[in-house]
């Protein structure tokens, strides 16, 4: 065989962070054996993989369509090299929406490195339009967002039924009549998610759209800058019900019921169609769903199912 595993693991990084120097320092070699690499790869088909614009590379039509091929054999030498281990788990990178990232997958990566902890494992939180873009550059194995994708190159699976919350402060005048119809909702001051996050988005496609003006104060990245920004008295929010549950047991916050809305949505699992499945994706799989066991399909996450 002409081509290497080493070769297609240099090549892999370098087209992930569009640069030889970076790559390199990832892979713990030098420059010049990774640059050495990389051109004998593309000498020894003659074809190039990357247009060189000054010190930065970028995948053209060839390397695009070598990067799937690649990832997907290196998942596999991975598991065969933790097979001949022991059985050991190879590295994992998940990456999560906010919601999920600070409220489930955090606990599940617990139980994870509690069970294997010899296993490398990494989980990176972010908006789902930024945790889809890091997918699609083969930056993480394994998503779980909260937001509706689609994605020609992606596998989506339904994992969890939630749904968003209006809420207020209990001293907000709302808070007294505990049911909002829209005209009462166009009157508030609102703080809600950026856009990018699929809170933001459902929030705009159900409530915004059908409000004559929608009054936003302010747009923050984080639910428990949000949350507290309502507690202060700032506005009102929307969020899921999972974030909130237990600011609602507190009384710290309070549920404003909206029944015109259908706030209902899934988390979803979401993969590159073109990546190997390894055994530490499945393994990671298997305790996101152990979270949900003695839930009914149907079942939204009201009730605290996570010990």
């Amino acid at each position: 065989m002409r081509i290497t595993l080493r070769q297609l693991e240099i090549f892999a990084e370098v087209a992930k962070t569009e640069n030889v120097s970076r790559a390199a320092e990832r892979l713990a070699m030098s420059q010049s054996a990774a640059s050495s690499a990389l051109v004998e790869l593309e000498r020894q088909f003659d074809s190039p993989l990357f247009d060189r614009i000054g010190k930065s590379l970028h995948l053209n039509a060839t390397g695009a369509g070598l990067l799937p091929l690649a990832e997907s054999l290196l998942g596999q030498a991975r598991d065969l090299e933790a097979y001949l281990a022991g059985g050991r788990l190879g590295p994992l990178n998940v990456g999560a929406t906010l919601t999920i990232g600070n409220y489930l997958a955090t606990l599940v990566l617990a139980d994870y490195l509690r069970q294997h902890p010899d296993a490398p494992a990494q989980l990176h939180v972010a908006n789902t339009e930024l945790v889809i873009a890091r997918l699609l550059r083969f930056e993480c194995d394994l998503a779980l967002v909260e937001g509706e994708v689609s994605h020609p190159d992606l596998q989506v699976e339904p994992w969890l039924k939630d749904e968003l919350v209006v809420f207020c402060a209990p001293q907000h005048p709302l808070a007294a009549i505990r049911t909002a119809d829209n005209a009462l909702l166009a009157a508030q001051s609102w703080i809600l998610r950026e856009r990018g996050s699929g809170t933001r988005g459902l929030f705009d496609r159900v409530i915004a759209s059908q409000l004559a003006r929608l009054n936003l104060r302010l747009e923050l990245e984080h639910t428990e800058g949000i949350k507290r920004a309502v507690e202060s008295g700032l506005g009102i929010g929307c969020l899921s019900r999972l974030a909130l549950r237990e600011a609602f047991r507190r009384g710290s916050l309070v549920e404003v019921a909206t029944p015109q809305f259908d706030l209902g949505r899934n988390f979803y699992f979401v993969r590159h169609r073109q990546r190997h499945e390894s055994a530490a994706m499945r393994r990671f799989r298997d305790l996101c769903q152990a979270i949900t066991e003695g839930a009914s399909s149907a079942a939204t996450v009201r009730t605290p199912f996570i010990p």
